[in-house]
C-alpha cells in the first residue's frame, strides 16, 4: 500500500527523493514520529465500521484478530471496497502486533509502503497479509500474528 500524504515525511526523514531515487529506507526511530504514525495506521476507520456492523468491537487485541477471522466475508461482495478494506485489516493486524509483540515497531519503507519490523529483524508485510485475508480469507489474521509473536 502506497501513502501519498507520507511522501514529505518521507523525503524529511531521509526516504524518496525529489528525483525518483530513495535514500536509506527511514526507520520510525522518534518517539514523536513513531506515536504519530501508529496512530495514523491504527485508525483502520472501514474496517472498524464494517465489524461494528456485524456486532464486533476491535479492540486492538490478539483476540480481535481471530472473531475477525470468523465473520462472514460479506466484503466480497463489493470488488471496489474490496481493496480498502483489505488495506485496512492488514493495518489493523500491524497495530496488535506493534501494540502487544514485544520490540516490534513500524517500518515505512521507500514510497510509502508500511511494514511491521519484529525484535528478530524480521519485516512482516501486514498490508498484503491483511488484502490476501480479505479477498481469500487465508492467511487467517491471527495466524500471521501468532508467527509474529514467536519470532
Amino acid at each position: 500500500m502506497n501513502i501519498p500524504f507520507l511522501d514529505s515525511w518521507l523525503k524529511r526523514l531521509g526516504g524518496d527523493q525529489e528525483d525518483g531515487t530513495s535514500a536509506a529506507s527511514p526507520r520510525v526511530d522518534d518517539p514523536a514520529h513513531a506515536a504519530a504514525v501508529a496512530e495514523l495506521l491504527a485508525e483502520c476507520e472501514l474496517l472498524r465500521v464494517r465489524a461494528g456492523e456485524a456486532g464486533l468491537a476491535l479492540d486492538d487485541s490478539p483476540d480481535s484478530l481471530a472473531a475477525l477471522d470468523q465473520l462472514p466475508p460479506r466484503w466480497r461482495e463489493d470488488p471496489e471496497e474490496l481493496p480498502w478494506l483489505g488495506n485496512d485489516a492488514g493495518l489493523y493486524l500491524g497495530t496488535v502486533i506493534v501494540r502487544t509483540v514485544p520490540g516490534a515497531h513500524w517500518h515505512i519503507r521507500p514510497g510509502g509502503h508500511p511494514v511491521v519490523e519484529l525484535a528478530s529483524g524480521r519485516a512482516v508485510n501486514v498490508v498484503e497479509a491483511g488484502l490476501d485475508w480479505a479477498m481469500a480469507g487465508a492467511p487467517e489474521l491471527s495466524l500471521v500474528y501468532a508467527e509474529a509473536a514467536e519470532a
